[in-house]
């Protein structure tokens, strides 16, 4: 069984609560649901994430490299892009500048989330856009701190 799996079973035995939806309102009174892009070619890092930002009340998408995180922004902007920089068909420098390049995606926040920790990779990330840039291995309380001070939760 994989893990994912056992988590949705320990959510439905009542072992552990069920990651709640972040909720907010729009000006007008609906609802609206605050939403994570997790992009990372390395499966256990995206299942992490996926299950801490769920815990944390966020809709929760993934990708696993460049094009896939591309494709899934221009089907439905997340409000926030954790985004690994060495990933194939598009690295996360790319990915960023790209995000960055489209005005109707300014209000996107990116957060890289990467095992790349020099100076030049953290000014490059920067320079490209991201709004933050967290170094692997890292806290998950960290993390999850970030993200909500980015999206404010």
């Amino acid at each position: 069984m994989a893990l994912y799996q056992r988590f949705e079973r320990a959510w439905r035995l009542g072992i552990l609560p069920y990651p709640k939806r972040g909720i907010d309102r729009y000006e007008n009174g609906d609802a609206m649901t605050r939403s994570v892009l997790v992009v990372d070619d390395e499966p256990n890092i995206v299942l992490s994430l996926e299950f801490l930002m769920k815990q944390a009340g966020l809709e929760v998408r993934t990708a696993v490299d460049g094009r896939a995180a591309l494709d899934s922004v221009r089907a439905e902007a997340p409000n926030l892009v954790l985004l690994d920089i060495s990933m194939p068909n598009g690295d996360g420098f790319e990915v960023c500048r790209a995000i960055r390049a489209n005005p109707a995606w300014a209000e996107i926040r990116i957060i890289m989330l990467t095992a790349k920790g020099g100076e030049a990779e953290r000014k490059e990330g920067l320079a490209a856009g991201a709004d933050d840039y967290i170094t692997k291995p890292f806290s998950t309380r960290e993390v999850l701190d970030r993200v909500k001070a980015q999206i404010a939760l």
